[in-house]
């Protein structure tokens, strides 16, 4: 039986790049991260920098090489792989004295951590041969976080050759990650974020690794982020089908996070875990069975038990309240802390620049933007080198970028046979030439201009601060971009890898004296918002399609507000006063949600 760290939460993925490098880092803390499999040439750059350091051979994995990309990706892996056992190995030889790894390892733990428990009762003890047994005792449970990776499924490239045929089944970019993950030494999850794939799923099935041994454990797992049950008992069923267990349900908000923001239709974060809770048990015992049925039918060795299955939650948690609040609620067993951990540099990679940036950021710099050439939300702040670069190329009459890597050529064939990047300089130039072509009304060329340049090279700006801080030679000009969430406004200065776990555990309270809504308000007011962006963007071509979705709309952020009110007493975490300023907030954002329904009665009206 794999051994499981002791820790509660977990650092999501961020970006291409900013926890490329976590697990070197945080896990031989025992602190779980999560990197991302995207980009195969960071992933080789990252080897080459790392080699270099840990005195490792490095053998370059040069893209003439057959299945380049997965090899790079799998080499990578099983470099940070080794690094990290090291450290384990070496933290285990350690004294137990102050400023020794050994010792922080367990500092960091939660006071309710039993080997926290047991680490406390190491130091109190008198007794020398007592002391020397619990010091082994600990020492043997010492692991290390889960060094899992996240592969965004729509970001599934096909590749083509010089002549333009495409390349046999197996070569996109997702499946190709997938396959350096699952060829990798790692035991650890694969996150799967941002809808359903569903050859990619498929494709999971191909690999002995995501299937129970003779101990029913699995060496590698899936987890799939999810932002509403419907969408995931579909997700759930076709992988059972294949034979293949979700080891985890990743809920995550829809806006109320970084990155890319999936907006659900006003589904909020609070009644997806209710519902979750309500349904979790009947939902896993029906899975379990097809699961099972499966495996049989493929000849394998079933699971001989239920695996577990946990629920965890991400997006906009801000405090040790409501961090502790979720768990008892709704049963989550971790939590994922993403943003603030920008301001953590001994945890992540951010350049200089953009790390200032961070700091100094508001309310008002950090926004839901259009700039992700895949044509959704992106959560991003104001001031980025990307921003500066793509405003001086549009000052210069030449908007896009050369898309040197093309992992986001993935849908538009509007002007090419074969599918081009929206931020790209060739698409734009035509995209341009094409809407002053319309017989449009001058406000309306503008309006689709700018939305056409506003896209940036996602692949390229949010690795640049990686080249940037390491020194990495990329051979191309950086610019760096960086996708914070909301929740960024209200940590405003670096703080120490201590500080935060300290701060998520309740230890300290870093915004002891900073004014901030509670996680459920964020959202909801984000919503709000979003919805009557969608009201107004939908009403100058309104049909029954749009009408419904807007109803359906209307009635789920109306039904959220009267769930978080009946909530607000088993809010035990919370004093009164702040019970009393959430339901406040709560009829505030009633009362802005009723008005704009009245405002647009031909959109609601009965």
């Amino acid at each position: 039986m794999i051994k499981n760290s002791e820790h509660s939460f977990h650092i999501p993925v961020m970006g291409t790049s900013f926890t490329m490098d976590s697990p070197i880092k945080v896990a031989r803390y025992g602190i779980s991260s999560v990197l991302s499999i995207g980009d195969d040439d960071l992933c080789e750059r990252l080897r080459k920098y790392y080699s270099k350091i840990y005195n490792e051979p490095f053998v370059p994995i040069e893209t003439k090489e057959k299945d380049f990309r997965a090899k790079r990706i799998t080499a990578y892996l099983n470099l940070i792989n080794d690094v990290v056992l090291d450290q384990i190995k070496k933290i285990k030889k350690d004294k137990f004295e102050p400023g020794k790894e050994i010792t922080r390892y367990f500092e960091l733990l939660s006071e309710d951590s039993k080997l926290k428990k047991l680490y406390n009762k190491m130091l109190k003890t008198k007794d020398n041969t007592e002391k020397k047994e619990l010091e082994e005792e600990l020492r043997s449970n010492i692991v290390p976080g889960s060094i899992d990776v996240n592969i965004m499924t729509k970001v599934d490239r096909d590749i083509y050759d010089n002549d333009g045929n495409r390349q046999p089944e197996g070569t996109s970019d997702a499946l190709s990650a997938l396959r350096g993950f699952a060829q990798s030494k790692l035991t650890s999850s694969i996150v799967l974020s941002a809808g359903f794939n569903r050859r990619l799923y498929a494709y999971a099935s191909m690999f002995d690794d995501f299937y129970p041994d003779e101990k029913g454990e699995t060496k590698k797992k899936i987890v799939l982020k999810v932002s509403d049950f419907r969408s995931t008992k579909i997700q759930g069923k076709f992988l059972a089908k294949k034979g293949l267990w979700v080891s985890e349900y990743r809920i995550e908000s829809g806006l109320n996070c970084g990155g890319h923001a999936f907006a659900t239709e006003g589904n909020l974060i609070g009644p997806i875990m209710e519902e979750f809770k309500n349904k979790k048990e009947t939902f896993l015992a029906g899975l379990y069975e097809i699961c099972n049925k499966a495996i049989q039918q493929m000849e394998r060795i079933v699971f001989k038990k239920q695996p577990d299955a946990i629920i965890t939650v991400q997006g906009g948690i801000g405090t040790s309240k409501e961090d502790t609040f979720l768990k008892r609620e709704f049963s989550v067993t971790s939590t994922g802390w993403a943003t603030p951990f920008l301001l953590v540099p001994e945890a992540v990679t951010v350049d200089d620049y953009t790390q200032d940036l961070l700091v100094s950021a508001t309310k008002e710099d950090l926004y839901l933007s259009r700039v992700s050439p895949l044509n959704i939300l992106f959560n991003t702040v104001r001031g980025t080198k990307s921003e500066a670069l793509k405003r001086d190329r549009i000052a210069k009459g030449s908007p896009g970028s050369p898309c040197p890597k093309g992992h986001l050529a993935i849908y538009n064939t509007e002007f090419t046979d074969l599918p081009v990047c929206t931020a790209s300089r060739r698409y734009q130039k035509k995209k341009i030439e094409q809407i002053e072509s319309l017989e449009h009304s001058k406000e309306e060329k503008k309006r689709l201009y700018d939305d056409t340049v506003e896209k940036v090279c996602l692949c390229e700006d949010l690795s640049a601060g990686t080249y940037i801080k390491y020194n990495i030679n990329s051979g191309r000009p950086l610019n760096p971009a960086i996708c914070p969430g909301p929740n960024l406004a209200f940590f405003n200065r670096i703080y120490s890898l201590a500080e935060m776990v300290s701060h998520i555990y309740g230890k300290i309270d870093l915004l002891q004296d900073v004014k901030r809504p509670h996680m459920f308000i964020q959202e909801l007011k984000m919503y709000i918002d979003h919805f009557s962006q969608e009201i107004k963007e939908t009403f100058p071509k309104l049909t029954p399609k749009h009408i419904q979705r807007l109803n359906s709309f209307k009635t789920n952020l109306l039904d959220g507000i009267e769930y978080y009110k009946q909530l607000v007493p088993k809010m035990i975490e919370e004093t009164k006063k702040c019970q009393q300023y959430f339901l406040d907030d709560l009829n505030t954002l009633g009362s802005e949600l009723e008005k704009l329904i009245l405002e647009n009665k031909a959109v609601f009206a009965v």
